[in-house]
C-alpha cells in the first residue's frame, strides 16, 4: 500500500533542478502562489467532503458510453477525444494515441475515500494500445498507481514533468521509457511536438513531498492540428503567453472545477474558464476536472451549469460536453448538456 504514494527525487536530480529559476529551497514554485484561506472557505468542510458520502453527489447514476478493446480503431484518428471522466483523456492525433492522466479507481490511496460519483466507461484493462502516456502532475486523482503498473509492460513512452519519473521507476517503469519535462521543454517524436508549459497549482502525494515534483499543461502540435491540456491550474497570465506562442488550438482541454474562494489559485472559477479559451484562442472548449470525484465544496454539476450559461451569452466560445466513453471529433460531433438529466 506504502508505495502507491511514490518516491523522492534523488539528490542528483535535485541538484539539476537547483539551477531552474522556479526551484528554491528542494521545492519547485509556480508563477503565482497558491494560497489556503480556512475563514474564506465556503461550502461546509473540505476534509469531511473527502471521508463522508458526498450529500451532493448525482441523484441518478450518471450516463455513459461503454467501451471495452473493441471500440479502438488499430490506427488512430487524425483528431478524436474519448473523455473518461474528470481529466482522463484518450486522444488521438495524427495517427497516434495518448492517454492522459489515466484513473480509473477513487481519488486516494485508501479504499472508501474520494470515492466516484460513476465507473468510468472503459476498464483499465481494456485500455487500448498508446505511443504515449502523458501526466500533469502526481495529484492521486491524475496519477493512479494501479494504472502505472498495469502499463509498464506496454511499448509506450511516458511523459511527466520533473521530479515525476522518480515515482514511475519506484513502480517498475523502466527508465528510458520515461522522459521528464521542464517548463518550456519538448519532444518531439513521430511527427508530434509535446511542449510543457506553466501552470498556477502544486503537487505532492503525501505533506513531507510537497511541490517535490513539477506540475503542467501541455501543448500538443501535430501537422495539421493543435491541442492544449490545461491540467490544473488557477489563473494567470501564463495562458495569455501560451496563447501567443502556441495559438490558436483545435481543442482545449480546461479544468473547471473544485474552485473556492479558500484556496483561490489552486483551480479555475467558471468565469476564468472562459478567460482562458479566450487567451489561449481555443475553437473549442472542452471541460474536463468534473463529474467524477467531490473534490470541491460545490454541488457535483455546479461549476458544468455555471460555465454553460456563461459559454451561452458569450459568442465567442464553442462550449463542446461530450458525454463519458463518446468519440469526440470537434466540428462534427454534437454534444448536448447530458448531466441535467442526472438531476
Amino acid at each position: 500500500m506504502f508505495r502507491q504514494f511514490g518516491t523522492f527525487p534523488s539528490a542528483a536530480e535535485e541538484a539539476r533542478y537547483a539551477r531552474l529559476p522556479y526551484y528554491e529551497k528542494r521545492a519547485f514554485h509556480g508563477p503565482e502562489p497558491t494560497p489556503y484561506y480556512p475563514e474564506r472557505t465556503t461550502g461546509g468542510s473540505w476534509f469531511k467532503r473527502f471521508l463522508l458520502p458526498d450529500p451532493s453527489a448525482p441523484a441518478r447514476p450518471l450516463p455513459y458510453l461503454p467501451l471495452d478493446a473493441r471500440s479502438f480503431a488499430a490506427q488512430p484518428s487524425d483528431l478524436a477525444v474519448y473523455w473518461l471522466g474528470h481529466a482522463s483523456l484518450i486522444i488521438e492525433l495524427e495517427g497516434r494515441r495518448l492517454l492522459v492522466d489515466p484513473i480509473f479507481g477513487n481519488a486516494a490511496p485508501l479504499p472508501g475515500i474520494v470515492r466516484r460519483y460513476v465507473e468510468p466507461p472503459l476498464k483499465r484493462e481494456n485500455l487500448p494500445p498508446a505511443e504515449y502516456v502523458l501526466i500533469t502532475h502526481d495529484h492521486f486523482d491524475h496519477l493512479e498507481y494501479a494504472t502505472m503498473r498495469a502499463l509498464r509492460g506496454r511499448n509506450t513512452l511516458f511523459v511527466v514533468p520533473l521530479g515525476v519519473g522518480a515515482h514511475l521507476r519506484g513502480w517498475g517503469i523502466p527508465a528510458e521509457r520515461i522522459r521528464e519535462l521542464g517548463w518550456g521543454e519538448s519532444l518531439v517524436r513521430d511527427g508530434l511536438e509535446i511542449i510543457s508549459e506553466p501552470a498556477v497549482h502544486f503537487s505532492g502525494r503525501t505533506p513531507s513531498t510537497r511541490n517535490k515534483s513539477l506540475w503542467t499543461a501541455y501543448v500538443l502540435k501535430g501537422r495539421h492540428a493543435r491541442i492544449f491540456i490545461c491540467g490544473d491550474s488557477g489563473y494567470g497570465a501564463h495562458f495569455k503567453n501560451i496563447g501567443v506562442r502556441h495559438g490558436p488550438f483545435d481543442a482545449a482541454f480546461v479544468e473547471i472545477d473544485a474552485w473556492n474562494p479558500g484556496w483561490p489559485n489552486s483551480h479555475l472559477f467558471p468565469e476564468e474558464v472562459i478567460r482562458v479559451s479566450e487567451d489561449i484562442g481555443a475553437q473549442a472548449l472542452i471541460p474536463v476536472h468534473w463529474g467524477v470525484f467531490p473534490l470541491g465544496l460545490h454541488t457535483w454539476n455546479e461549476s458544468i451549469e455555471l460555465l454553460a450559461g456563461l459559454a451561452d451569452g458569450h459568442g465567442g466560445v464553442t462550449l463542446l460536453t461530450p458525454l463519458m466513453g463518446v468519440k469526440l471529433v470537434p466540428g462534427q460531433t454534437p454534444t448536448r448538456a447530458w448531466w441535467r438529466d442526472a438531476g
